[in-house]
């Protein structure tokens, strides 16, 4: 069999931009991956068009760092668009976003280091994350902690000044009948 790699330059094909779905020409047939316009991913659809690394961002708990991490550990190229993944490597993919540990990705990756009820590193991804956060609030309200009271009060947290910013009617102008 005669195997030879198809260039994006190589216009009697036609398939300049579709280099990637495209890798082996034989005896003149093409053959061809499908190309998907949505990847399912962690349960998360992702743009088919897209670059693989900046698609996988749209996923809850994913961004630019740990998607790199994570398609160096799956050996998938960077620049590959989404849809052009086969199924065996978003299989890959989807293994080492929900078990990043097994994978052995570094844990300053993470996103909830040290879990207050396991005392584990973790990385949460999808809905999971809003469950987790709304714990953590309803534990801080309950033993009547600053961070608690503050977001029960609706103010800010993270100790930044309210006199100017953060006020409540900003964009309502308050109008009165004469």
């Amino acid at each position: 069999m005669d195997f030879t790699l198809l260039r994006p330059s190589d216009k009697r094909i036609g398939l300049a931009n579709n280099f990637y779905a495209c890798s082996t020409q034989i005896y003149g047939k093409i053959k061809m991956a499908e190309f998907k316009h949505i990847v399912r991913v962690a349960n998360t659809d992702l743009d088919g068009n897209k670059k693989v690394l900046y698609a996988m961002k749209k996923i809850k708990g994913v961004d630019v760092m740990f998607a790199n991490a994570v398609l160096s550990v799956a050996g998938i190229d960077k620049t590959k668009k989404a849809g052009n993944l086969i199924d065996a490597e978003i299989k890959k993919m989807d293994e080492i976003i929900q078990d990043p540990i097994k994978h052995n990705l570094p844990d300053w990756l993470y996103n909830r280091r040290k879990d207050y009820e396991s005392g584990e590193d973790v990385h949460l991804v999808g809905p999971s994350i809003k469950l987790t956060k709304e714990d953590d609030i309803k534990r801080m309200s309950k033993i009547k902690s600053y961070k608690g009271l503050r977001h029960q009060w609706g103010l800010t947290v993270r100790g930044q000044r309210t006199k100017s910013n953060f006020r409540g009617n900003k964009g309502k102008v308050a109008s009165r009948k004469k």
